[in-house]
């Protein structure tokens, strides 16, 4: 039997959420809008006041405002996000959300992947799995396109999860 036990927390899902937003399309125009446009019309500004005004300080400061903006902005675009993901759940959803979580690949019953989590036990079929990613601290069990187990290795209690990964994409490649 094959088994990894890891605790899910806020930060994960986060992590996870953006994530997928930099992946999009929306992400990409709001990073070139915050970080090259807006500052740009500052630096146009700043150069203005200079020129017409002779202000150098107002300038500068305006300048050191835009270099910032175009520093930061992504960072507090994510971070948004973050705070719009957790708003969407319930204090009732995050409680059966975050907690310890049981994965197991049971050789008796090899059809299921088995999960015992804050909300209960389930047990998912192969052939609904979609694939395996690793990122950087994480590996995703994909459940759909949009839907994941986010497996954190920092807060792995029991198993090898790398070896955990290796066997599910072979179990999804065998019943998918």
């Amino acid at each position: 039997m094959l088994e990894i036990e890891y605790e899910f927390r806020e930060e994960d899902l986060n992590h996870y959420n953006e994530m997928r937003f930099k992946q999009t399309e929306e992400y990409r125009n709001q990073v070139k809008k915050n970080r090259w446009i807006v500052p740009g019309i500052m630096m146009l500004i700043g150069t203005f006041y200079y020129y017409y005004y002779g202000d150098l300080k107002a300038a500068l400061y305006i300048m050191l405002v835009a270099v910032l903006w175009a520093l930061f902005s992504p960072r507090i675009i994510l971070l948004n996000v973050g705070r719009q993901v957790l708003k969407s759940y319930t204090h009732k959803e995050k409680k059966s959300m975050f907690g310890t979580y049981t994965l197991t690949i049971d050789p008796a019953n090899p059809n299921f992947l088995y999960e015992k989590s804050p909300s209960g036990k389930n047990k998912m079929a192969w052939s609904e799995l979609v694939r395996v990613d690793h990122a950087k601290g994480h590996v995703y069990i994909y459940l759909d396109l949009s839907t994941a187990l986010v497996i954190p290795e920092e807060t792995l209690k029991r198993g090898d999860l790398q070896a955990f990964a290796k066997q599910v994409e072979k179990m999804i490649e065998l019943h998918g």
